[in-house]
């Protein structure tokens, strides 16, 4: 890949139900891009401000899923209700 050049890729993991079963993850889409010093940067347009990098390919999307699941806590901690709402959670 060459510099500037850009590459969507998907963020994917495997997550177990309380039953055993393998669950539905939400995927993500992300954009890789190799830095002139070397190395990757590695972002989820879907979730602003939410990068990250790695020193190759597989480490920049480790670091992305890690980022990308920590955006979503603070995310969701930081929700509110306003008066005459319920604040719920729902599994995706």
């Amino acid at each position: 890949m060459s510099i500037g050049e850009e590459k969507q890729c998907v963020a994917r993991g495997k997550r177990i139900n309380r039953k055993g079963g393998k669950e539905k993850m939400s995927r993500f889409k992300v954009v890789l891009t190799p830095c002139e010093e070397g190395g990757f940067v590695v972002s989820c347009p879907a979730i602003p401000g939410c990068h990250s990098q790695g020193e190759t390919e597989k480490e920049a999307l480790a670091n992305i899923k890690d980022a990308i699941e920590g955006c979503l806590e603070v995310l969701n901690e930081r929700a509110t209700a306003k008066e005459r709402e319920k604040l719920l959670e729902v599994a995706v």
